[in-house]
């Protein structure tokens, strides 16, 4: 418990992946951290629900191989990621369409290393019940003769049998361009970018749109172009995954490896300044600078005029069945928009921790606002999605989020400031890219900066201009 007196050169506000991540860099370097969480646990929006032995992710945002920050991030080496298989699956016409994949598994072959360097890393004991025991690393091989089948290229009858090499050429020059040229890039919604850049309307409805509308959790692409042009550097770069047991493991791991005392949960705190932090359970705590590392919302109450973003609903619908679809371990989309569900896979074939043995976990995302009888309309999609009946399967869960993840409507500033005041910050994937990545990312940028502010003989309290904030 912290006693009213409690002092640490640094307070940071809200233990998600943002403030945790943060306080592992501030801690490393010497410099003495608490974190106050409000809520009775770590992880914020990155949390997962145990039910009957499965783990389900309240909003399963997709995590990437390529991500630089899952491993460059302290206290995340002991994270090992489950790999989909390479690309997605796309439905239409009542067939699966495989597409995506990198040719003579370039990407897929590094991220793999990136994989399996993780999962050979050390890893702390994490307590979990014996049936989630760890499964080897492993990627499903592709059923070719199923109940549907599974293509390289269109559907036979179709013109345009050059696509899949052209598409895949594409993502290899979207993978090669650095970063920076496609920040410089004009910026429009994605939607318009789709539409000016000349693309085949096959190539752009059948693969790109939701494919994107999946990676950027926006059915309309409504997102900067230039936040789509990344998630499609990302997508081909590296491989679309999951954390093994469940998006919680993240935040879990962050907290465990930090000094013992620094986080304190079930704290709620009600103001802030550059020098202290009031709460509501003990007072004021005093310090030397202040992160607030909570979601946009929240933020903006602690710091007046912080500007709250729009956000993206997301729902998530847990089945399980103990005969799960032959779709092998694909992302599995929807390119004709026939219902809610933009994706769907069979998570416990990329996870099998998620769940008991002899059952299958099947995790479905309904991106906007969902129909009001949601379960049914999404087991109606996932029946043709699929093509076999879901009248047997069990709902385990309906986890749906309003705010789940932060609008990048253009004009978008992926690199919003973190600095206020010297003593003032303030992180989170409000203030870079909606992504685990850009949460990890303005930790890194926030503590950098608390740092040098405390460290490099600046000095503190000094106004900043606060125009960008």
């Amino acid at each position: 418990m912290l006693e009213p007196a409690y002092q640490a050169d640094v307070v940071v506000v809200g233990a998600g992946v943002a403030g945790l991540a943060a306080a592992h860099r501030l801690t490393s370097a010497g410099v003495t951290t608490a974190v106050l969480e409000a809520a009775p646990y770590v992880g914020g929006r990155m949390s997962t629900e145990k039910v009957d032995g499965f783990r389900l992710d309240r909003i399963g945002q997709l995590l990437n191989t390529s991500y630089p920050q899952l491993a460059l991030s302290p206290g995340l080496d002991a994270l090992v990621l489950r790999p989909f298989a390479p690309g997605v699956l796309l439905h239409s016409d009542g067939r699966h369409l495989r597409a995506g994949a990198p040719a003579h598994g370039g990407s897929a072959r590094s991220a793999l290393h990136v994989v399996r360097a993780l999962a050979s890393a050390p890893r702390p004991p994490v307590p979990r019940p014996s049936s989630l025991a760890r499964a080897p690393l492993s990627l499903p091989s592709v059923p070719r003769s199923s109940a549907v089948p599974f293509l390289d290229g269109p559907p036979p009858g179709r013109r345009g049998v050059g696509a899949p090499l052209r598409l895949r050429a594409a993502l290899g020059r979207i993978a090669a361009t650095p970063v920076e040229r496609l920040l410089s890039r004009t910026e429009l919604t994605a939607q318009q970018a789709l539409a000016a850049r000349g693309l085949p309307a096959r190539t752009v409805d059948g693969f790109l749109r939701p494919l994107l509308a999946a990676l950027l959790c926006d059915p309309d692409l409504t997102t900067s172009s230039r936040c789509a042009d990344l998630a499609l550097h990302s997508f081909a770069s590296g491989r679309l995954c999951l954390p093994e047991g469940g998006a919680e493991v993240l935040p879990e791991l962050l907290a465990r490896t930090l000094p013992p005392g620094t986080v304190h949960t079930g704290v709620r705190a009600t103001s802030v300044s550059t020098t202290s932090v009031t709460t509501a359970e003990h007072g004021e705590i005093r310090c030397k600078a202040v992160l607030v590392a909570t979601d946009a919302r929240a933020a903006a109450e602690l710091l007046p005029g912080l500007r709250v973003p729009d956000f993206h609903p997301v729902t998530v619908v847990h089945h399980t069945t103990d005969e799960p679809p032959e779709t092998g371990g694909y992302l599995l989309l929807d390119a004709e928009r026939g219902g809610p569900v933009a994706h769907t896979a069979v998570v416990s074939r990329v996870d099998p921790s998620r769940a008991p043995a002899g059952r299958a976990l099947v995790s479905s995302t309904v991106l906007g606002v969902p129909p009001a009888d949601v379960d049914t309309a999404v087991r109606r999609h996932l029946s043709r999605l699929y093509g076999t009946s879901t009248a047997r399967w069990e709902t385990l869960a309906v986890h749906h989020t309003p705010e789940a993840v932060p609008a990048m409507r253009p004009p978008h500033d992926p690199r919003r400031p973190v600095r206020l005041l010297a003593g003032l910050y303030v992180c989170g994937d409000h203030r870079d890219t909606s992504t685990v990545q850009g949460a990890l990312h303005s930790a890194h940028r926030a503590a950098a900066a608390i740092l040098g502010d405390l460290g490099a003989g600046r000095p503190m309290h000094r106004a900043e201009p606060k125009a960008a904030a």
